[in-house]
């Protein structure tokens, strides 16, 4: 076989993916693995969808996006947030993903640094890679709510650093920002010169607290703001995100648009104009039902003194699984007690010894899980009963 790319080829696959696949068919498989909305995209989305096929969008769009979604997004933004932003600062992209890989390749030249979480999103290491740049991970601490600590990042910033990552609401750990922190990292970057890419694809699932989106504070240009229609509107596969950015950065990313994929779909664009436009009364059902199953999970893993983070946003719960091998700890849930979840070893070497369930399942499912997960953990019931690292059937140090 011809030379594959080494890039590439070096890059691992995302842990969360291997669940999904060796889960993929079986029907006895309660899923808590990924965050896929168990809710149907709401009717007036998908009514928007059929009828823009029938009028003729099933063409190629501006690389950028469809004017009127563009301007749909900039109403979203004065709506939420009360901003003013131009729909030359607008960019419509394949899913949060495609806004993320652009905007990375967009910023780095081959051997520039990124700064990303740990733990983080494992697709940030992974897209920092193909876009020939060196992901360096900043650690988020229990001991400092997991936020980022702007002493630990001055000291990570060297002459070949050019892109800060962050994420809040968080995946996998839950956390919202404070504004004064977003209002500080914004500060940060502009006086290192470097470029922020603010992933928000959770801005509108909060529990606790208050998100600010870091465009609030971007005097010029520097931050990428990152938004989808996936979580929000339970949308996944619809592919159709945007971002917020500088009008120089807007160009380029709708160039590489061009290259990789020409545009957004124009169906999914229409359907994500619609979900900014219309009623929200869908987005907050939705979320309640979060809440709901957030603070269920969270009380049956209290009940059972599982050490975990309470969520203040997105759909996840951060769970200490007490086990040092996370990877082998949900293969073994999952084969020997059907439960799938994510090991917190690909969200980073931070992540070791932890897990992340996901909380948009039925909460008969997580009431199912949540007691498997805590039979594992005890180790009651598996062939590794009683060792101290508590995985089920034994794991590999």
């Amino acid at each position: 076989m011809p030379r594959l790319s080494s890039t590439v080829t070096r890059v691992p696959q995302s842990g969360i993916r291997r669940i999904m696949n060796l889960a993929a068919g079986r029907q006895d498989v309660v899923r808590l693995e990924v965050g896929e909305p168990l809710f149907s995209t709401p009717s007036h989305i998908v009514e928007a969808a059929v009828r823009a096929v029938r009028d003729g969008y099933t063409r190629y769009t501006p690389n950028a996006g469809l004017p009127s979604v563009r301007e749909a997004v900039c109403a979203r933004m004065h709506r939420d947030y009360g901003l003013e932003i131009r729909p030359e600062r607008v960019c419509v992209t394949v899913g949060g993903v495609g806004a993320i890989s652009s905007a990375l390749r967009a910023a780095v030249e081959a051997g520039d640094e990124v700064l990303i979480p740990d733990p983080g999103w494992p697709n940030y290491y992974m897209m920092a890679v193909v876009a020939g740049a060196v992901p360096r991970r900043y650690p988020l601490r229990p001991e400092n709510g997991y936020l980022p600590d702007l002493d630990e990042l001055r000291s990570m910033v060297g002459p070949r650093t050019r892109v800060l990552v962050v994420n809040s609401p968080s995946n996998p750990l839950g956390t919202v920002f404070p504004p004064t922190l977003v209002e500080a990292l914004v500060d940060f970057v502009s006086t290192h010169d470097l470029i922020l890419i603010s992933d928000e694809v959770y801005d509108c699932i909060i529990y606790e607290g208050t998100h600010r989106t870091a465009c609030t504070y971007d005097p010029d240009g520097r931050v990428v703001a990152v938004f989808s229609a996936s979580k929000t509107y339970a949308m996944t596969g619809w592919r159709v995100g945007y971002a917020i950015a500088g009008e120089e950065m807007v160009r380029q990313m709708a160039k590489l648009q061009e290259a990789y994929v020409s545009c957004a779909p124009a169906p999914s664009q229409k359907a994500l104009e619609a979900a900014l436009a219309g009623p929200q009364d869908c987005v907050e059902a939705m979320c309640l039902t979060y809440r709901e199953n957030r603070d269920l999970t969270c009380r049956l893993l209290a009940e059972r003194g599982i050490p975990h983070r309470r969520p203040e946003g997105a759909f996840y719960v951060w769970i200490e699984a007490g086990c040092r091998n996370s990877t082998e700890f949900a293969h073994r849930l999952l084969t020997e007690r059907g439960v799938a979840l994510a090991p917190g070893s690909t969200f980073g070497p931070r992540g070791e010894g932890y897990v992340r369930v996901s909380l948009v399942s039925a909460a008969e499912a997580i009431r199912e899980g949540v007691a498997a997960l805590a039979a594992a953990v005890a180790g009651a019931g598996a062939p590794g009963r009683g060792r101290p690292d508590g995985c089920p059937g034994g794991c590999e140090a």
